[in-house]
């Protein structure tokens, strides 16, 4: 019984965590004085607009931050199949079977 309290009682508190308002950034100064903003949700970026440009391109070269646009349809779990943009034929096409028309 004490378990099942626990249990629920995590359930709660972790609930009341995520449905906490989304705050503000925090202004801090890296250990070489540059100015960032620290989000609540461990992202950060500078505050001069130009080194921001400069990180953003930066970002942007890596691999991991190349994913699929939202806009786009396919690509199983793993990446496997292929991306379909909007404006390719076979964008939005539904299904090949003539029982599910």
């Amino acid at each position: 019984m004490k378990g099942i309290a626990l249990i629920v009682g995590l359930l709660l508190g972790t609930a009341a965590l995520a449905a906490e308002p989304e705050r503000t950034p925090l202004a801090a100064v890296t250990a070489d004085g540059q100015a960032v903003k620290l989000y609540p949700n461990g992202r950060w970026e500078y505050v001069d607009t130009a080194k921001a440009e400069e990180a953003k391109r930066v970002a942007a070269e890596y691999p991991e931050n190349k994913t699929r646009p939202m806009e786009s349809q396919g690509i199983i779990f793993g990446n496997v199949g292929r991306i379909i943009m909007p404006g390719d034929k076979d964008y939005n096409r539904g299904s090949l079977n003539p029982k599910l028309r």
